[in-house]
């Protein structure tokens, strides 16, 4: 009996799961893609199942969702995903050759990643109202947020036990699960400090190892987090569209502009690719494009 697509997204979505490792937003992502490629052969009336696909049909899929407006970096990562689609049919034997080998992603350019300045993340921190009883536990996000550069999924699951304030280093469960070690510095380790009083004061408590917790006691949403950014960002008057995200690529900037290696810069990101850390270098050089703009005599 052929494949079917329901079972072989399926299928797709365990093997990225149990083998890749990722995580279930970027599962639900590629897994998306692939729903896309069948919607498009219902919608066009065309009965194929996933092993019987050509390098054509794909073609006609691409046209079809090109033609839908979306932007290049939308289509490159749809791509992506049934890229990654039929290389797992690939390695199951479900089907002998890759029909997606020879499609090319569009050329979407090096689209460099917004960045706040230090005086603007000291206006957020200064407006954050530590007499309130979240005012501590804000600060204390924020500041590991630009502090140490993490993701917002590894902020919302950091743990007492992974702070290591004797040594200087936060224990950072990233992508795929993988350990990393992050040196933390004396700020974003005071405001903790300032902050855990308030938590353990709270009247319930569920997640008792979780560092940031809402005053249910439970640990908080990303959401809540782009809320707490978001607030402070338009209090301060930042025009940037900015994220949690933000601060992570502010962490890395600061630390590339200030002559960091790119090798340890890439190690407390937790890239597992120095290429993907490559992309501050071009925020680098454009800084001190701008310096020569600003200052050079000649310039």
């Amino acid at each position: 009996m052929s494949l079917t697509w329901d079972q072989a997204i399926k299928d797709f979505g365990r093997y990225l799961r149990l083998e890749k490792s990722l995580s279930e937003n970027s599962v639900e992502a590629y897994s998306e893609d692939v729903r896309k490629l069948h919607g498009f052969f219902v919608s066009d009336d065309r009965n194929i199942l996933p092993v019987s696909i050509s390098y054509q049909d794909i073609k006609d899929f691409l046209k079809w969702y090109t033609d839908g407006n979306y932007n290049a970096r939308t289509q490159s990562r749809t791509i992506s995903g049934i890229r990654a689609f039929f290389r797992f049919l690939l390695t199951e034997g479900e089907i002998t050759e890759n029909p997606s080998s020879l499609i090319e992603s569009p050329k979407t350019g090096l689209k460099l990643p917004e960045v706040l300045s230090t005086d603007e993340i000291n206006r957020m921190i200064s407006l954050i109202d530590l007499s309130k009883a979240e005012g501590h536990r804000n600060k204390a996000i924020i500041e590991i947020l630009y502090g140490c550069g993490l993701r917002v999924s590894e902020l919302v699951n950091l743990r007492i036990t992974d702070l290591h304030s004797q040594e200087g280093f936060v224990s950072v469960t990233g992508k795929g699960n993988k350990q990393r070690l992050v040196p933390i510095g004396s700020k974003a380790l005071k405001a903790i400090e300032n902050y855990i009083p308030s938590r353990n004061t709270l009247r319930v408590i569920h997640d008792k190892n979780i560092v940031f917790l809402n005053r249910r006691g439970r640990r908080l949403t990303r959401a809540m987090i782009f809320t707490i950014v978001k607030d402070l960002s338009a209090r301060a008057g930042i025009r940037k569209k900015i994220s949690p995200h933000t601060f992570r690529h502010s962490f890395a900037t600061h630390l590339v502009e200030g002559g960091a290696d790119l090798r340890a810069v890439q190690e407390m990101l937790g890239h597992e690719s120095i290429q993907t850390t490559e992309i501050y270098t071009h925020i680098d050089r454009s800084f001190l494009r701008d310096t020569l703009l600003m200052f050079h005599p000649r310039a």
